[in-house]
């Protein structure tokens, strides 16, 4: 018989036959029984039993009788199938066949139920638990136990999020082989022996960890839960979608479930080229923040100071009336949550309509270095052409440059520690300081004063087998990108840019940045948009690069630029957030697409609601350029529109065709269209900068995956997990300062100021101040500030 699909492409010789109830199967050496079982479709029960944990022998449910060892002696007991290893011509009989391996099952389960309580009806797992199938199709039919079952105060609060009911614990290993061996997070463990061996947890820390969701969803039994779920519906009663995770550009494929067309609960899909079957806790948690109060569920013309609720068609004329008063003098912004076919709906409406190349979906720090970098090394790749997650898996060394995967993209973490852990592979992170995801990588440490990364990363060595992460916020170093790709060209490494969110990579692709058309066609090339013109059936697109991010907020401020189109984009998101809402507020005409209310919409003159993420469909393109499927959830809840209806309105009203209605139709376009196979522009340019001159502490800075964004409204229990808002310097600058750990100090620059806590951190650089970009909603543009500029600290004792 050939090896299932799961072992892969082996050599022949390195097949063994083995023979499992009678039946020959060849397997690779080293295989275990219970899986050379599953290759003929026999199914042993199994509790401890995980394909991506390490084997542990823990539950003993999975016994087996070994006849025939190969030698022709048998074992002289049932063994464990999930630690036992096959040998050449080795016999086995499961329950299927032996009734020493049936009885051995059954008694485990019997043994398993003395303590077990019988509380499926009010249990979470109650529908989908392995315990009650298996106890129902291996184990016996009445009990013989009559005695007190064990019981446990309950439940206990392994962390905010994580609950514990210990009396339902089989103690099968899982949650802790997981914490241990997956996400390098060892905060829960096995304690006690015999009948009073539990999950025990360190009673002054918390379970902490982004991944923890992950444990409740593999524990076989009830007894962990999350809070977020708890009692929030049967398993029956839920209607399960595949969708791909919008938070981060991961490209997470998970399961949604909903009941009543109210999403309760968000699982990792199993996905071995992507997240496997993990994701991190703001995937899995934070879906519910486009359902709060503030829901914008009718368009709003402003009316004087006040934004009143109005139909769709005087909304739509009133948005058509401010823009065509613009001409093209108008600028779209699109952020970084688009599913790939609004975004290129965007690029579209932005040139084809507007007639302007004014659209970025940088909401964030960013450059004309970037713009370059995109067009060379990015856009018009496929899946393939470029790294993926078994290359990271797979290579002998990994630098990380302004990229921090647990914070920024948790699943090329866990990959990134697999690769540690299984092929002893290589990181190095390019940072100030050595932050806990890198430290649970063994990562070396390059520390690097901020706004020096370009001469750094200049000054490094790799070889072929070397991949380079480098991260979004290389933008905001000038040089550091274009050192990157230098880096890769001279040592022959591969280079992968990574972004912070979900759309970022598709946006690339769609053309919503202004040197780009659809494809990673140049703006500047003249058969390029001959091209695109025919595809969209316009006389002529706009020749020169448009204005980034930046220009638009800036040119609005000064009347230069007389409208403003947004998506999604907040002032908090921006590099200067008092800009932003000076843009906003003295722009001619804004008008807002949102989901809820906000700074742009109280200062729109008219709003246009758009539909949740969770109403729609559409595909998401990850940072290998992999395709996720979006698909719409909730069927039957009435909802506003997409992004691309409501332009496909404005266009029509403006005396254009969009050509574009449904996410199928932008899809289908956008392929056709292609990739562009013309010339690529060069490899970006920029200087290396000297190390900055000023005076005060350099700022260093990210953001952590979960923090106050209006993303993670609605968990409550998910941001009880947040890391703490501190602001960390080396114990040299600490002491040059007079400060000590835990004292309040105010980070100040020219344009606003912080009040933190202050953390002593061994390995930062020194004259270095690490800030968190985002905390209680407030990012770092409200310092009006970047990263390697200067700011003061000052304080005292708290």
């Amino acid at each position: 018989m050939s090896v299932d699909a799961k072992a892969g492409a082996v050599e022949k010789s390195d097949l063994i036959s083995v023979f499992i109830d009678g039946t020959e199967v060849q397997v690779p050496k080293g295989t275990l029984a219970i899986r050379a079982a599953e290759m003929i479709g026999i199914n042993i029960p199994r509790f401890c039993d995980h394909p991506l944990l390490d084997p542990v022998g823990a539950c003993r449910q999975c016994m087996v009788e070994v006849p025939d060892m190969g030698n022709g002696r048998g074992m002289p007991k049932p063994q464990a199938s999930c630690t036992l290893e096959v040998a050449p011509n080795m016999q086995i009989t499961t329950q299927v066949s032996s009734p020493v391996a049936d009885k051995a099952q059954k008694g485990m389960l019997e043994f398993l139920l003395i303590n077990h309580p019988l509380d499926c009806p009010i249990c979470d797992k109650g529908g989908e638990c392995p315990l009650q199938n298996q106890a129902m199709s291996h184990g016996y039919a009445e009990s013989r136990y009559d005695g007190v079952k064990r019981t446990f105060p309950k439940p206990v609060s392994v962390s905010a999020q994580i609950l514990l009911d210990r009396e339902r614990c089989v103690l099968c290993a899982r949650c802790t082989r997981f914490s241990e061996q997956i996400s390098g997070d060892p905060f829960i463990a096995l304690v006690e022996r015999g009948a009073l061996q539990q999950v025990g947890i360190y009673a002054d820390d918390p379970y902490d960890s982004y991944f923890s969701g992950n444990v409740v969803q593999i524990c076989p039994v009830g007894a962990l839960t999350s809070a977020d779920y708890r009692f929030q519906a049967r398993p029956f009663d839920l209607v399960s979608t595949p969708v791909t995770c919008e938070i981060c550009a991961a490209g997470c494929q998970l399961r949604s479930d909903h009941r009543h067309f109210q999403v309760k609960r968000r699982l990792a899909g199993n996905a071995p080229e992507v997240n496997e079957e993990w994701n991190c806790d703001r995937g899995r948690f934070a879906f519910r923040s486009g359902r709060q109060a503030d829901r914008v569920t009718t368009p709003l013309v402003r009316d004087g100071d006040v934004l009143r609720p109005a139909s769709w068609p005087e909304a739509i004329d009133a948005a058509v009336a401010g823009l065509k008063a613009a001409g093209s003098s108008v600028g779209v912004l699109t952020g970084g949550r688009l599913t790939l076919e609004n975004a290129y709906g965007y690029a579209k409406f932005a040139r084809a309509v507007l007639g302007t190349n004014n659209v970025d979906f940088r909401a964030r720090e960013h450059s004309v270095e970037e713009g370059q970098f995109l067009a060379h090394a990015v856009a018009g790749k496929h899946l393939g052409d470029g790294v993926t997650y078994d290359d990271l898996q797979n290579a002998s060394q990994v630098i990380c440059v302004s990229f921090e995967p647990e914070e920024e993209s948790p699943i090329v973490f866990l990959r990134l520690r697999k690769a540690v852990r299984k092929n002893k592979t290589k990181v190095v992170t390019v940072a100030p300081y050595l932050s806990n995801g890198a430290a649970k990588l063994g990562a070396h440490l390059v520390g690097t004063v901020p706004g020096t990364e370009a001469e750094v990363v200049a000054r490094l060595e790799a070889d072929a087998d070397t991949i380079i992460l480098v991260g979004e916020r290389a933008a905001g170093a000038l040089g550091t990108l274009t050192s990157a790709a230098n880096l890769a060209a001279r040592t022959g490494a591969r280079l992968a840019w990574v972004p912070r969110r979900a759309g970022d990579r598709g946006a690339v692709e769609a053309g919503c940045l202004p040197n780009l058309l659809p494809g990673g066609r140049p703006v500047s090339d003249a058969t390029a948009r001959v091209d695109m013109q025919a595809a969209w059936g316009v006389a002529k697109l706009p020749a020169q690069p448009g204005l980034d991010t930046g220009a638009m907020l800036h040119a609005a401020t000064t009347g230069d630029l007389a409208a403003l189109v947004v998506a999604g984009v907040q002032p908090t998101d921006l590099p200067d957030a008092v800009l932003a809402r000076e843009a906003f507020e003295k722009v001619g005409f804004l008008l807002s697409l949102e989901t809820r209310i906000s700074e742009v919409t109280e200062r729109a003159d008219v709003v246009l609601p758009v539909d949740l993420i969770e109403d729609q469909a559409g595909t998401f393109l990850n940072w290998e350029h992999r395709e996720g499927r979006v698909n719409r959830v909730n069927r039957q809840t009435p909802s506003p529109m997409t992004d691309l209806r409501v332009l496909a309105m404005l266009a029509d009203a403006l005396g254009s065709d969009l050509g574009i209605r449904t996410a199928k139709s932008a899809k289908a376009e956008l392929d056709g269209v292609g990739v562009w196979e013309g010339g690529r522009s060069g490899a970006p340019s920029e200087d290396i900068p000297m190390a900055p001159r000023g005076e005060g502490l350099l700022l260093a800075s990210w953001r952590q995956l979960i923090d106050g964004s209006a993303g993670n409204d609605g968990a409550p229990a998910l941001l009880a997990t947040a890391k703490p808002v501190v602001a960390r310097v080396s114990p040299a600058t600490a002491s040059g300062l007079g400060l000590t750990e835990g004292d309040t100090v105010t980070v100040a620059s020219a344009g606003g100021s912080a009040e933190l806590t202050l953390f002593v951190e061994d390995s930062m650089v020194d004259g270095v101040v690490w800030v968190p970009g985002n905390r209680g909603g407030e990012g770092l543009g409200e310092l009006r500030v970047t990263a390697g500029e200067y700011v003061t600290v000052t304080g005292g004792a708290a």
